[in-house]
């Protein structure tokens, strides 16, 4: 028995939607991974993109729980001494809402080359409008 392998050509890569509206990020991130990597469909395969554009809305109105939303930071530094920058989920939800659910997502894809490639496929917008109707994209519901 041989193990398959698809060729190129062969991947279908589908458009999904995703509603962030009062699910939990962490739910929410595990589902979003999943797809980018393909792991539900059975051609998968660890080292090729075989996964699907997801389309994330309302990032806005994610979900946290306990205290994380004063708690929890994200940190990022210019690589001069003394420039390392703090910032609270309140203050990046307030800031830039996309970003709190790219993060999740970055933290649970590789940290490779396929993993920056899978990243480029997740579309995150704060509000509930997305410009990518024309792909059709198919609804997904994530327990929340």
């Amino acid at each position: 028995m041989k193990t398959y392998v698809p060729k190129k050509g062969e991947v279908q890569h589908d458009w999904y939607v995703v509603d962030a509206a009062d699910v939990v990020l962490g739910r929410l991130s595990t589902t979003v991974a999943t797809l980018l990597r393909g792991k539900h469909k059975p051609e998968f395969t660890p080292g090729d993109d075989v996964g699907d554009y997801v389309i994330v809305l309302n990032a806005e109105r994610v979900k946290l729980t306990g205290k994380k939303w004063d708690s929890k930071s994200y940190y990022r530094h210019s690589g001069d001494p003394g420039h390392l920058k703090e910032v609270t989920a309140r203050r990046m939800r307030d800031t830039h809402p996309e970003r709190i659910v790219k993060f999740a997502v970055w933290g649970m894809l590789p940290k490779n080359r396929l993993g920056r490639k899978l990243l480029k496929k997740l579309k995150v917008y704060a509000g509930p409008e997305h410009p990518h109707q024309a792909q059709q994209p198919q609804a997904i519901k994530v327990r929340g």
